[in-house]
């Protein structure tokens, strides 16, 4: 067998019939550069937006096991129109949903994880020298009921299916041309960058960085599966690499400035500091798939012998976070609950920051110099993350993108959306 590359198109580069020819004309010449193909492919445009929109309008509260039976419906389309036209290229190709292939996730819907793959098929139609094209985003549970993956899907299918398959690469074709230091529509001179490790596009994915959702590098990094983002557009441009740390030369010790403005600050106040209460705060969250991020637990104070803890989590989970909350108010007899959703997460992400002292104290000196107040603080050994008010976001990826030398001195061309993950 070939070397096998796997592809995966977003639901800007298939929106309509003639960006389907495109597509099929970037397949077709992978196949004939001598590799064997795998496509996996989003549904059309905002068409799981639109099917989101029409479920919500019919029912305020639908099943996720029946928004899933929707969802699911949107990249059956892409792929049969997709295996059309590759097939009208003179070339044989063959499309396949989830189920059809043995894409098996746990038995949770709307943010399933896949836990295996079957290859017997892949591998025999492989052999056949056809073309074959997946829906993303999809899986089955071993008892056949209809699974999505969640925002990211169908990255995360590609790159789950180029670790089964042992790939030589995983090509994510969007919107954008590459992983840029800092959002281009923020700082026209942001940097393109011609790669990333594995574990900074895994925190710049984390911090709000839109190109690549983290369950996918994060798969890929488990199975180390070189991914290159690229544009469905601009097929002559490389994009970016990403791939392991040890296999880069670290320049800088920043690598990127990201913004997150999807997160909600939450204080539970008035916590009794007794040990197991964090433990069932956060439990409770956690039965919910509910994900937190920054976390800030304040002293017991004496006289009360209770504290304040604080987290983020992401604004599409505040109405489940909400009643969950109340519930758990009342388990551990804490006071009130105070939301603050005017919030935005900055992050600096490098690999080079490790064993480098005064990355921190810079960062913080600049904020500070722009009366930028920070609210909350994280760190990792290659990011750290300040939440400050949103209406503060831009002018802070700016001054930080400015402070680190990221500038590329060049306008980017930007097309003013960001890709459908």
């Amino acid at each position: 067998m070939s070397n096998i590359i796997v592809q995966k198109f977003g639901g800007t580069s298939v929106a309509d019939t003639q960006r389907i020819k495109n597509v099929a004309r970037i397949v077709v010449n992978e196949k004939e550069q001598g590799n064997d193909v795998v496509v996996v492919v989003s549904a059309m445009g905002h068409t799981t937006d639109y099917l989101v929109k029409m479920a919500y309008e019919l029912n305020p509260n639908p099943s996720g096991r029946e928004l899933d039976m929707l969802l699911s419906t949107g990249e059956c389309v892409s792929i049969a129109l997709l295996t059309m036209a590759i097939q009208a290229l003179g070339h044989k190709a063959v499309s396949f949903n989830a189920a059809q292939v043995g894409i098996f996730t746990e038995n949770v819907h709307t943010k399933a994880r896949i836990i295996d793959i079957k290859t017997d098929k892949l591998k025999k139609n492989l052999s056949e020298g056809k073309i074959i094209v997946i829906a993303g985003f999809q899986g089955i549970t071993e008892d056949g009921e209809i699974t999505t993956l969640g925002r990211g899907g169908s990255d995360t299918s590609a790159v789950a299916l180029a670790g089964a398959l042992n790939a030589q690469r995983c090509d994510i074709y969007t919107d954008v041309d590459g992983v840029y230091t800092t959002d281009p529509r923020v700082v026209p001179t942001a940097s393109k960058l011609d790669s990333v490790s594995y574990e900074e596009m895994l925190e710049l994915a984390h911090a709000g960085a839109n190109v690549l959702h983290p369950r996918s590098v994060e798969t890929a990094k488990q199975y180390c599966v070189p991914l290159r983002v690229r544009s469905s557009f601009k097929t002559s441009d490389m994009g970016t690499l990403i791939i392991g740390v040890e296999n880069m030369e670290i320049n800088k010790p920043v690598a990127g400035v990201a913004s997150d403005l999807s997160q909600v600050r939450i204080v539970v106040c008035d916590i009794p500091d007794t040990p197991g209460e964090a433990a069932t705060l956060f439990g409770s969250l956690a039965k919910e798939n509910i994900s937190v991020d920054m976390i800030i637990q304040s002293y017991a104070r004496k006289i009360s012998n209770t504290n304040d803890i604080a987290f983020t989590i992401n604004k599409t989970d505040l109405p489940k976070a909400k009643t969950i909350l109340e519930s758990v108010k009342e388990k551990l007899n804490a006071g009130d609950i105070k939301i603050d959703e005017n919030i935005a997460k900055i992050s600096i992400i490098g690999a080079g920051m490790i064993d480098r002292p005064g990355i921190a104290s810079t960062m913080f000196e600049t904020l500070a110099s722009n009366s930028i107040n920070i609210r909350m603080i994280s760190t990792s050994e290659i990011k750290i993350s300040c939440l400050i008010d949103k209406q503060d976001a831009n002018k802070a990826v700016k001054t930080l993108h400015e402070v680190f030398n990221l500038d590329s001195g060049i306008e980017a061309e930007v097309n003013g959306t960001l890709p459908d993950v």
